[in-house]
């Protein structure tokens, strides 16, 4: 048996898609440095929620509205790309994860400096 479930396969692939189609086939200039984190899938398959990072944190939400914009482009361009039955409708967020673990770090350094102070 599988280690993992279909729709954690499925939203491996489409990850790797998404990056894909973003990096080299979205030409809006608009689009700073953008990085596909991990995808949530729905038990059914119907619905995929992408999750993306910028460099830039003045960019954030331009980047969220364009992506957002051009999700039935990038959808179009999975239903080519993936041999699906139907491709999943695509709603792009923020991953918040990683300045959670940026904060997560600083207070452990925090409390390290104060062990070494006293």
């Amino acid at each position: 048996m599988l280690p993992y479930k279909r729709s954690q396969r499925v939203g491996d692939l489409i990850r790797e898609e998404v990056a894909d189609i973003i990096m080299y086939r979205l030409k809006d200039p608009r689009v700073g440095f953008v990085t596909v984190t991990g995808v949530d899938m729905t038990p059914d398959l119907k619905n995929a929620r992408v999750y993306v990072s910028v460099l830039k944190e003045e960019d954030r939400e331009l980047t969220l509205e364009i992506l957002n914009s051009s999700k039935s482009f990038i959808r179009s361009l999975l239903s080519k790309r993936l041999r699906m039955k139907f491709i999943p409708v695509i709603e792009f967020r923020f991953d918040t994860s990683i300045e959670y673990g940026y904060k997560i770090d600083k207070l452990l350094k925090e409390i390290k400096e104060q062990d070494e102070d006293t």
